[in-house]
């Protein structure tokens, strides 16, 4: 199962090695100023502003998911039963995520102009991407119904989701960019570095149940569809800061994390004899608590040290 060649170093160093790289980018964004004058991006010209938010993007969105993703030999290396574990833990972390965007949607919703029309926004954008999504998965189970199911899709589906979370994130840095708020620059950053980190395991871990690791494209394409929206976002928030396109941005991405979570107790049910068992809950709790830790807890204590005034 773990699939550990003789060249493989140590367990520890495989566990590690991604808090290290976290820790020289978060040390990295302390000790420099990367993002250059933000005072002047109100009167930069539109290749600038791109080119700007898109190095902002990715490394607030690609490359912690990039990190993140480096557990994937640990976590394949984990019994059927601690990767279902693993599993309900995405679900804890992406039910996080989803109830936070609700609170986006809530807050935008209020600070529209017309509060009815952004709460049918809301509702449509959210249906009609967990219809679509549904719709989506069923044609493909039905498409692959003699074959056997692997993780690959339900990864590919996770890093979708998340994507579009992380359209979310990027309007919030655009905005900020274009206003020239270098420290709401900094502050986002560092706390969508530390949240998008764990982002990296929760892709790769329906596909740590597979026989065979995907190749290396794989990886790479779901790491671009979960941080790089990041980017989309930035470029969407610097143009088109509206109320009502943060309304649909966070409905859909709410759309799209509901179906997920379908899709990852249908994953478990799979070759489980039950989702709910007490290994389950207890780490789907986990993921939540964890998300809420690094959301309210720790990302504020990091921003405020590396980040003073």
């Amino acid at each position: 199962m773990s699939g550990r060649t003789p060249v493989d170093p140590p367990r520890w160093v495989q566990a590690l090695a991604p808090v290290a790289l976290l820790g020289v980018v978060v040390a990295l964004l302390s000790l420099s100023t990367p993002f250059g004058d933000l005072a002047a991006a109100a009167d930069a010209s539109t290749p600038e502003l791109l080119w700007l938010l898109t190095g902002i993007g990715t490394l607030a969105g690609i490359v912690p998911v990039a990190i993140g993703m480096c557990w994937f030999p640990v976590i394949r290396g984990l019994d059927d039963r601690y990767i279902h574990a693993f599993l309900a833990l995405s679900a804890g972390v992406l039910a996080f995520i989803g109830l936070e965007m609700v609170a986006e949607i809530a807050a935008n919703a209020g600070a529209a102009g017309r509060p009815s029309v952004a709460t049918l926004v809301a509702g449509a954008g959210l249906l009609a991407t967990f219809g679509a999504m549904y719709a989506l998965s069923e044609w493909r189970r039905q498409a692959t119904v003699d074959v056997e199911r692997t993780g690959l899709a339900v990864a590919y589906l996770v890093a979708v989701a998340l994507g579009l979370h992380s359209m979310g994130e990027g309007l919030a840095i655009g905005t900020a960019v274009v206003d020239g708020n270098g420290r709401l620059v900094s502050l986002l950053v560092v706390g969508f570095v530390m949240h998008n980190v764990m982002e990296g395991p929760i892709v790769v871990s329906a596909v740590a149940r597979d026989g065979a690791a995907p190749p290396l494209r794989h990886f790479a394409a779901m790491g671009l569809l979960a941080g790089g929206p990041v980017i989309l976002g930035g470029w969407l928030g610097s143009f088109a800061g509206s109320a009502l396109i943060a309304v649909a941005c966070y409905a859909v991405a709410v759309g799209a994390i509901g179906q997920v979570l379908v899709e990852l107790g249908q994953f478990i049910r799979f070759d489980a004899e039950a989702i709910v068992t007490r290994t389950n809950v207890a780490t789907f709790a986990v993921g939540f608590a964890l998300m809420l830790l690094l959301e309210d807890v720790l990302g504020g204590v990091v921003v405020d040290l590396l980040v003073p005034g």
